[in-house]
């Protein structure tokens, strides 16, 4: 679609599933019940790990982290999606689209970012565990945290603005729900440490320190292995119609599904997690925090 330069500088037109009107009411009671599924779940996580001190660790600050960007991830993008599956109205201004772009790649350069430093925290735990309280010490969590958010929201600053300043050409149509990018690099870093943490791992003799130790990691490969396989599988594709339509789906199981199960991951298989949360659910821990 072709427009004069003023209006393609007033806003974008999102397709969806546009072209598939019968699939936006289904899709529209999915997606609220995945988003408050994903408020609920990560908010819980929040807070028993700000507030009950047994989940005082450096694991557990970090779990903190994540399930606040997949709080901001979801409310990013998924309230607009709502609004244009239920409204006749599928554009989103150039301002909102800029501000989409930004916080939307500010965060996914961050969680990319974390979960690198998640990965060195079980590589802490793992092959160091006698200097593992030094390693990871409250104020270096803190210290790699915030490089960690600094320098996400620093990422997206760069390349929101390269992606901005390049000429549309008139084009507004954007057959997508949201604008995405990625960034790659804390990957190899990921993919490194485990090779570390499972070369230690098979130096261990007991099969149930073995089990023990690879226990311990789990919940975060598996974390890894969702987010990172869903947003490459958005773009190592063939360019072509099926392509771009697996491309939406996948990019609704990134920015939905992934930041809606990852507090459930974490919560199934930990115990720690899961007594926290029977905790929280007596009055006795509320009157404690107080």
């Amino acid at each position: 679609m072709w427009i004069n330069n003023q209006s393609s500088q007033d806003d974008f037109i999102l397709l969806g599933f546009l072209d598939r009107p019968w699939l936006e009411t289904p899709l529209f009671v999915i997606f609220l019940v995945a988003y408050i599924f994903a408020v609920f779940g990560n908010t819980s996580i929040i807070l028993v790990s700000c507030l009950d001190p047994q989940l005082d660790s450096p694991m557990y600050f970090f779990v903190s982290n994540l399930s606040l960007l997949d709080l901001c991830y979801t409310t990013c993008t998924v309230p607009q999606m709502l609004v244009n599956l239920r409204g006749k109205d599928k554009t989103i201004s150039y301002g909102g689209c800029v501000a989409q772009l930004y916080i939307f790649l500010a965060l996914g350069s961050t969680e990319c970012i974390l979960l690198a430093i998640m990965a060195f925290d079980r590589y802490a735990a793992v092959c160091k565990p006698l200097h593992y309280p030094i390693i990871m010490s409250q104020r270096r969590c803190i210290h790699m945290a915030t490089g960690t958010w600094i320098s996400g929201f620093a990422n997206s600053l760069v390349q929101s603005t390269l992606t901005v300043v390049v000429p549309r050409c008139g084009h507004r149509v954007i057959d997508h729900f949201f604008w995405a990018l990625l960034l790659l690099v804390p990957l190899t870093l990921i993919l490194g440490t485990y090779v570390l943490i499972a070369r230690e791992v098979m130096r261990i003799h007991s099969a149930e320190s073995r089990w023990k130790s690879f226990n311990t990691c789990a919940s975060h490969l598996l974390v890894v292995s969702l987010f990172y396989f869903t947003a490459i599988s958005m773009y190592v594709q063939p360019p072509s119609s099926y392509s771009h339509d697996r491309g939406k789906i996948m990019a609704l199981f990134y920015g939905i599904i992934t930041p809606t199960l990852n507090p459930f991951i974490y919560t199934l298989r930990n115990k720690d997690v899961k007594a926290a949360l029977r905790r929280a659910l007596t009055k006795e821990f509320w009157i404690k925090t107080r």
